[in-house]
């Protein structure tokens, strides 16, 4: 984590996300690379040609630099890191993943609002969509994260989690923290305690874990019981795969990952796996 993506907006979460990306960077001894985008005005002529007010972009640039520039003397002065402040104009999910490639990131941390009823069907959060997309691992966060000391794995039935597992145990390495491994138990989807508690000990021994627990959870739904379980231990981080599904089978199926992402104020570690 050593290349940190971090775009902002200047709300709350975005400053959190933010001060959490100086953290991680401090101790990675990395650079964090803050980003903002500008939507354009967008006049049209009597050709339909699209033009620009150059005054406005120069004068909403400064504006940002500004800004960042307060950012990083509030809360990352005296912080031995390397921060670059980047202002890009267009589409905002299109731009962020531009810059995944540009700044050769290896962590994206998010500051997220959340997305709730018909606003969420329609068109969903800029979180989700990045979370849904991004090469690279997302930490989407709402509050303020101090330390790292506990990370949920939520495991499918199969748990055939080889690459999210590594992941996270590198993740799990790089904070020192504890891995609670855990598994959902549905009327949907119903296994005995006896054949989950085997597949989770073949599955730590597999992985070699270490610093861990294994829990079983059981609840009306997956993505409820996950959220129920972290806030009873209070969970740090919740670590998630997402399929990254688009179009029609996003909206037929849905993705656990980002319907917690948008509904739970936890911090979500996600990573894509086709």
């Amino acid at each position: 984590m050593k290349k940190i993506l971090v775009p902002c907006d200047f709300s709350d979460p975005a400053v959190e996300a933010f001060k959490f990306a100086v953290s991680i960077a401090e101790k990675s001894s990395g650079t964090v690379h803050l980003l903002h985008v500008v939507e354009l005005p967008v006049l049209y002529d009597s050709a339909a040609v699209l033009s620009f007010e150059q005054a406005y972009m120069s004068d909403r640039k400064k504006e940002v630099l500004k800004g960042f520039k307060k950012l990083e003397e509030k809360y990352a002065k005296d912080v031995p890191i390397s921060i670059k402040a980047h202002v890009e104009y267009g589409g905002a999910v299109p731009v962020i993943r531009r810059m995944i490639t540009e700044t050769k990131a290896d962590l994206v941390v998010l500051g997220t609002h959340g997305a709730k009823g018909l606003k969420e069907f329609v068109v969903g959060s800029n979180t989700e969509k990045i979370v849904r997309s991004s090469p690279v691992p997302v930490i989407s966060l709402k509050k303020t994260i101090k330390s790292v000391k506990s990370i949920v794995l939520p495991t499918p039935p199969d748990f055939d989690l080889e690459k999210l597992t590594l992941e996270v145990k590198e993740l799990q390495s790089f904070f020192g923290a504890t891995m609670h491994v855990l598994y959902v138990n549905t009327p949907a989807r119903f296994r005995t305690d006896a054949q989950i508690k085997q597949s989770m000990k073949d599955f730590a021994k597999r992985f070699m874990l270490k610093n861990y627990t294994l829990n079983i959870y059981n609840d009306i739904s997956e993505e409820d019981g996950i959220k129920n379980f972290s806030r009873d231990i209070k969970a740090d981080i919740i670590a998630m795969r997402t399929h990254g599904r688009r179009g029609i089978a996003h909206l037929a199926s849905g993705s656990i990952a980002e319907d917690v992402v948008n509904h739970i104020d936890c911090a979500i570690w996600t990573y894509v796996v086709k």
